[in-house]
């Protein structure tokens, strides 16, 4: 991964602009560039996603006027909850051809979050668009892997520079949380016979997103959502061999064959976990 705050040269001036003005907008504390772009993992097309991090209630109608204004057409800006209790609010825009994404973020909730991870709490919400939910040490994992754009304050650049070092407890509490996989595959078995691949769906997919979280904690790994987690967990030392492929299989199969390889794959991930392993 690069690291977050390399050379703005980068990221095209548009887009420094656009963070600044932001930056100075009521309640607007500070941006950060987020996704691939911010990872170096990013392709000509990707997205500019842009955290704007806010205290109290930013002003909807200034980040609405200055989104119309960039994009040269109306928007249309989502405030804080409108896109659920997680992923808060923004904006999809277009921008010179290319999306540019906003979304707002609680930096006093963003904070909590972090302390409680420190503690090794976390939670897992229902949210629009992550289907296996929202776990909440995604925010600060948010923090550490994006690149501070604008921060007047040096608000977020100081809450970067703590969340770079994963918290032993809650790297002990996502390990620990991988006997839910083990419940998940025993509920599918439950569901094969009878053929309904709905709930044996569900119950795998939910497995395998468990096992992402634990083995990106496992190894002290931010893991953001759910999109490229899979590969991501394949990637990472100690994951069993071609776990991609076998999780692939399993999900294109869905039924009792399938779950038993899934329970197969959920002990070999759990043995990896186990201390001294």
């Amino acid at each position: 991964m690069k690291p977050p705050n390399s050379p703005a040269a980068s990221v095209p001036a548009h887009i420094l602009d656009m963070a600044s003005r932001l930056a100075g907008l009521p309640g607007i504390r500070a941006v950060a560039l987020g996704g691939s772009r911010a990872r170096g993992a990013h392709r000509p097309d990707s997205d500019w996603d842009l955290g704007l991090y806010y205290r109290g209630t930013p002003d909807v109608a200034a980040l609405t006027a200055l989104a119309s204004e960039v994009q040269g057409a109306p928007a249309e800006v989502a405030g804080p909850g409108g896109w659920g209790r997680w992923v808060d609010g923004g904006a999809w825009l277009r921008v010179d051809g290319v999306a540019v994404d906003w979304i707002l973020r609680d930096l006093d909730r963003v904070e909590a979050v972090w302390e409680d991870c420190r503690e090794g709490r976390f939670e897992v919400g229902v949210q629009p668009g992550h289907p296996l939910g929202f776990w909440s040490p995604a925010y600060p994992g948010e923090v550490a892997a994006g690149r501070v754009l604008a921060d007047p304050w040096g608000e977020l650049t100081a809450l970067q520079e703590r969340t770079r070092h994963y918290p032993e407890p809650l790297r002990t509490a996502l390990v620990e949380a991988a006997w839910e996989a083990d419940f998940s595959v025993a509920a599918a078995r439950k569901s094969a016979p009878a053929g309904d691949t709905l709930h044996v769906a569900l119950c795998l997919s939910r497995a395998f997103g468990v096992l992402a979280q634990s083995l990106h904690a496992h190894h002290r790994v931010w893991c953001l959502n759910e999109k490229g987690a899979t590969a991501a967990a394949a990637a990472l030392p100690d994951t069993p061999a071609d776990y991609a492929d076998r999780v692939g299989a399993v999900l294109r199969g869905l039924d009792g064959a399938a779950v038993e390889q899934a329970a197969e794959l959920v002990r070999e991930v759990r043995s990896a976990l186990a201390p001294g392993a």
